[in-house]
């Protein structure tokens, strides 16, 4: 089954936050030795927390309405600013302020997942 493109009505707002998630396996000695090992090929994953801060109600709820569809789980194609291609994301924290204007606020994790 195809993955859905996340593609936002209007772009998100300055201010992306980047972070990597590094996963990696640690052995302690005894001696205070410590030996680190990266924890797979993709022990570096990029976390983003994107912000839409200047939005009507219905564009906000357009972007609500495709992350509850993904269902936090399932991963979806998005590009970053900046980027040329596409990366996995999954989605599972997000928070919609009702207002005018309305915001979102979401947090990407990258996915390195092969199946759906």
């Amino acid at each position: 089954m195809p993955l859905n493109t996340f593609n936002p009505p209007v772009r998100p707002s300055m201010g992306t936050g980047i972070a990597p998630e590094v996963t990696l396996r640690k052995a302690q000695f005894g001696d205070g030795y410590t030996q680190n090992s990266p924890a797979g090929l993709n022990h570096i994953r990029q976390v983003v927390t994107l912000k839409w801060e200047t939005m009507s109600l219905a564009e906000a709820r357009q972007i609500e309405t495709f992350l509850i569809g993904q269902g936090g789980y399932i991963p979806f194609y998005y590009t970053l600013n900046g980027e040329s291609t596409p990366r996995k994301w999954t989605c599972e924290s997000w928070a919609l302020t009702d207002g005018h204007p309305s915001k979102i606020q979401a947090t990407f994790r990258e996915n390195f997942t092969t199946a759906t």
